[in-house]
């Protein structure tokens, strides 16, 4: 990948995240990138839509994959999970709630407009869904169950990290963490 077209999808990316796809421009992705303003076109030929899908992909991915490698060592999913979102809530406020979900913000302002950005956001959340479900599946649990279970897991963090951004408090997030692991704990074990 070119620097130029990785400091655009770096730069929306957390432009994004924090402020979401409307109170988003052009300008700003090229303002804050450095990066020169022909080149966006050049890369991003679909503009502001082609850029938040690839967004939503590149966090899916990286969401994932932090999942994957944050819970690889622990062999207890309710504990895996649960030190996994701690991190996540920790981050929250060291950030002043300016991270967290990046295709959240993303899906809620747009999907309903754009069926481009709304199947980039449908396959983030399933990279998502899938690394959970991974973590369920190598500690024991059957996959028909697997799959409800991460699908609930991906649904509650993203509502505690709604919650925790508009209540500036990263507790809801914890909670839901402390319910999941309860949930699993009792379910696995």
């Amino acid at each position: 990948m070119s620097d130029n077209r990785e400091k655009f999808l770096l730069t929306a990316s957390a432009l994004m995240e924090k402020q979401g796809y409307c109170g988003t421009g052009l300008n700003e992705i090229l303002e804050k990138s450095g990066a020169p303003k022909g080149s966006l076109y050049y890369y991003f030929p679909d503009g502001k839509e082609q850029i938040a899908s690839e967004v939503a992909l590149r966090a899916g991915k990286i969401i994932s994959g932090r999942i994957q490698e944050r819970t690889r060592d622990q062999p207890e999913a309710g504990k895996a999970i649960h030190e996994f979102l701690y991190t996540v809530a920790l981050r929250m406020e060291e950030t002043e709630f300016h991270t967290g979900s990046t295709i959240t913000m993303v899906a809620m302002e747009s999907v309903a407009q754009s069926q481009r950005i709304n199947q980039a956001c449908r396959e983030a959340y399933g990279m998502i869904i899938d690394a959970f479900k991974g973590v369920l599946l190598n500690r024991g649990m059957e996959e028909a169950k697997a799959v409800g279970i991460a699908e609930m897991i991906v649904a509650a963090v993203e509502g505690g990290i709604m919650l925790s951004r508009t209540y500036q408090s990263a507790d809801y997030l914890r909670r839901v963490a402390d319910h999941i692991r309860q949930m699993l704990d009792s379910k696995i074990n």
